[in-house]
């Protein structure tokens, strides 16, 4: 039937065994113009099997441990059962091993994924231009599995030439309603579709699809530009910024790593912060450990700028009697006064207390002391699960201690009862910049062993 969208999809065989040092283009090139074959046209796409190019750019590297080598690779672990490690690569791709490939190398060996998968695209879709003078697109695939589905499937690790997101948002739909968030992953699926004629084990790493023109840059001569036709982006573009990835965390990892994306905010966005989401993080503090089966936590939710601000207001004023009574000069007592803003720049507040409903009472001043100590670190462990859970939720937060040194002023002002001993306050918000580079611990330093 003519008129109706279709395509054509084919591998391209006569591509020989590759080594270090290998003309990937030339070896296609001279693959597609052998006889009985169509050769190469204007608008084809390629899907190239990154296996090949890892061998072609000397990413055979000896590793009798394969294991050491994804370690070399890896740059966080998102999830882990047994020897099984889904991680994120230094390309910024989660998926299994890192990308190591142990299979169809020498023994002792393993295949690393390309250096720059999109750089090789990009050589590619150049020297097929300067060969055969055909403005072609390169896909650069690998396989992967996928969260919630079951079995593998080729996606885009790299990309020259093509469209790899055609993005409909702001369209219509065939009845018209908006299209709000339909982007859709070109460059996967046409790695998906070379996949079905390539194989896993065929021997034929390298795929022409034929059709769809449309997805395909305009060649301005170096391989890598924009053209006039649109980005060209590389697969790069594929990789969602870990600020939008709601799936970022994996299993048995999350709260590790949860706990490691938590750090000290001081610069905030003026955005909004959900109330929805503090008190899901409340719901995760109060999951803490607790003395004598007790709930020794409470959370005040400063949501008003007006409660902020009076709040604030008053233990300023308070400070700024108790410095002057130890003598600071007002020079020093206005730096110290700016050093405590964090808490103004934060459009949300929250002040944790404790409260020491059912302790038990001692005849003596030391038990009495021990029991108090406790709840003080049921109090903190349910500070730290809330920190924790708001990194989870991506929402940037500083514990600040002030609050204990004016409790009798904050319990006034927040009209809280007389039991409730606050325990700092806790700023919170979407973080203005990045937090520097953690300093590294060898957690070795606080361990003893006996």
């Amino acid at each position: 039937m003519t008129g109706l969208p279709a395509y054509r999809v084919w591998a391209l065989p006569g591509i020989p065994e590759v080594r270090t040092g290998d003309d990937i283009a030339k070896l296609i090139a001279s693959a597609a113009t052998a006889d009985g074959l169509p050769g190469l046209a204007d608008g084809d796409v390629l899907m190239v099997t990154s296996k090949i190019l890892s061998k072609a750019e000397g990413r055979v590297v000896q590793a009798d441990d394969r294991e050491a080598a994804i370690d070399a690779e890896a740059v966080r672990v998102v999830a882990r059962r047994g020897p099984l490690r889904i991680v994120e690569n230094r390309l910024g791709l989660v998926m299994a091993a890192a990308g190591v490939d142990a299979s169809n190398t020498p023994a002792g060996t393993v295949l690393l994924l390309p250096e720059d998968p999109d750089a090789s695209a990009r050589r590619i879709r150049t020297g097929l231009r300067d060969t055969l003078g055909v403005n072609v697109g390169v896909v650069v695939t690998d396989t992967f599995g996928r969260p919630w589905r079951s079995g593998l499937t080729d996606v885009a690790i790299g990309a020259a030439g093509v469209r790899v997101l055609d993005d409909l948002r702001g369209g219509t739909d065939a009845h018209g309603n908006p299209l709000s968030a339909t982007v859709v992953a070109t460059a996967d699926e046409l790695a998906a579709a070379g996949d079905l004629v390539k194989g896993k084990a065929a021997g034929l790493p390298v795929a022409v699809v034929r059709g769809l023109s449309h997805v395909v840059v305009p060649d301005v001569g170096g391989g890598a530009g924009d053209g006039a036709g649109g980005a060209d982006e590389g697969a790069r573009a594929l990789v969602r910024d870990a600020a939008d990835d709601m799936f970022r965390l994996g299993t048995s990892e999350a709260v590790r790593e949860a706990v490691t994306l938590r750090r000290t905010v001081r610069e905030f966005t003026d955005d909004p912060v959900d109330g929805g989401a503090v008190r899901r993080a409340v719901a995760a503090a109060v999951t803490a450990p607790a003395p004598h089966h007790t709930t020794p936590w409470r959370f005040v939710l400063l949501e008003s700028a007006e409660s902020r601000v009076r709040l604030l207001d008053a233990m300023r004023d308070a400070w700024i009697a108790d410095l002057r009574g130890d003598g600071f000069t007002e020079e020093n007592i206005a730096r110290r006064v700016r050093r405590g803003d964090v808490l103004r720049k934060a459009p949300y507040l929250v002040v944790p207390c404790l409260v020491m409903d059912g302790s038990h009472t001692y005849p003596d001043a030391r038990r009495n002391a021990s029991e108090r100590e406790m709840f003080v670190v049921a109090a903190g462990a349910g500070v730290q699960n809330f920190l924790v859970a708001l990194a989870g939720e991506r929402l940037g937060s500083a514990w600040v201690s002030s609050t204990m040194f004016c409790r009798d002023v904050v319990r006034e002002v927040l009209g809280l009862p007389a039991d409730w001993d606050p325990m700092g306050a806790v700023a919170v918000g979407r973080a203005a910049v990045s937090p520097p580079a953690r300093v590294a611990r060898d957690a070795a330093a606080f361990v003893e062993v006996r």
